[in-house]
């Protein structure tokens, strides 16, 4: 005796696609093993899964009607019957999906309970069997769905255009906090703008919605000139992947490394220049460097004293928002002393210098 799908879903076997549907919804919350604990729900689930995905499917559900409810024989083109007639060849539709598969795939996702029920609520059979006809009814509703849920879970509209869901079915998933890290760059690579590559590894879903692989992915972490340290840049969902949760987000955070020469003050840089005693007192000129590898002859004819500071506008790094303009290079003196003088040389200097 073959099975009788329209049986397992209780449904006469001329209902239409959206009674079918229904009873599927109807009878898969029922005998989900997360939710009934009879020792038969697992079986009995499957069964379920199995006659929805003979029934949905307009070509296998007229095979199915052509052979009657024993399912034992099939029409097969060229066989023994000139006729039209059934053949001498048998057939029974053998159920090779996961039936739980076929419950993300309706819903849009793995686990609707919790987004109807909450965490209080408790999931007994007499909560699926509320309403005989649709036990979801009046709970679409409360969530404001068009006609309550009698024109399809709304997952399932999601499907049929082929777009993911991530929101019905999948009220128990959560996004973790994003996964940052942090992205050290040179003061050439914030001059210049620049983009560097970062290879990240993670765990992703296969498409049956329940086991992961673990795949590599490079992410090109574009620099634009005068970024300031601390500038996030963010790529959304690149995190890990699992059947309970959201893939992350990765942020990288832009870190300043230490320089040879220069260090950073916003859009300015900061140029440390030692001279001699000699030199403040005397006059000198000074070669400045700079981030495009010039060098600037900076005169300096009036004394140098200790935290002396000159300017040399527009030398610094680009502005964020404006990277035609730059900031300054601010070039801070400071003074060597001599270890000793010589004597003769003090007497000298004893005499030349003012009193006070």
């Amino acid at each position: 005796m073959g099975k009788d799908y329209y049986k397992t879903l209780g449904i006469p076997k001329g209902s239409n696609e959206e009674e079918i549907k229904k009873a599927y919804r109807r009878m898969a919350l029922r005998f989900h093993p997360d939710k009934n604990k009879d020792a038969n729900a697992e079986e009995k689930f499957k069964e379920i899964a199995e006659a929805y995905e003979v029934l949905s499917d307009p070509k296998k559900r007229v095979i199915y009607d052509q052979l009657g409810e024993e399912g034992e024989r099939v029409y097969v083109p060229g066989g023994s019957s000139s006729s039209g007639a059934p053949g001498s060849s048998t057939y029974h539709y053998t159920f090779h999906g996961d039936p739980h598969a076929t419950f993300a795939s309706f819903f849009g996702g793995s686990n609707p309970f919790d987004m109807f029920f909450g965490s209080n609520r408790n999931h007994s059979q007499q909560d699926m069997d509320m309403e005989e006809d649709d036990p979801f009814a009046h709970f679409g509703r409360q969530f404001g769905f068009p006609g309550g849920m009698n024109n399809g879970f709304p997952g399932e509209g999601r499907r049929r255009r082929g777009v993911q869901s991530e929101r019905l079915g999948a009220g128990r998933k959560h996004q973790d906090p994003p996964v940052v890290h942090e992205l050290k760059v040179s003061l050439e690579e914030i001059f210049h703008g620049c983009t560097k590559r970062m290879k990240i590894t993670r765990r992703r879903l296969n498409p049956d919605g329940r086991s992961m692989r673990t795949e590599d992915k490079i992410l090109n972490i574009v620099i634009k000139k005068g970024w300031k340290e601390g500038t996030k840049i963010t790529f959304p969902k690149e995190g890990d992947e699992t059947p309970e949760n959201i893939p992350a987000d990765i942020a990288f955070v832009l870190k300043d490394k230490g320089h040879a020469h220069f260090k950073r003050d916003g859009s300015n840089i900061i140029y440390n220049c030692k001279i001699s005693l000699k030199e403040a007192l005397c006059g000198c000129t000074v070669s400045i460097p700079t981030l495009d590898n010039r060098v600037i002859s900076l005169p300096c004819h009036e004394i140098i004293r200790p935290g002396t500071v000159k300017r040399l506008r527009g030398e610094g790094l680009p502005f964020p928002k404006s990277p035609s303009q730059r900031g300054d290079l601010i070039v801070e003196f400071s003074v060597r002393f001599p270890d000793r003088i010589p004597p003769q040389s003090r007497e000298i200097i004893r005499q030349h210098l003012p009193q006070s």
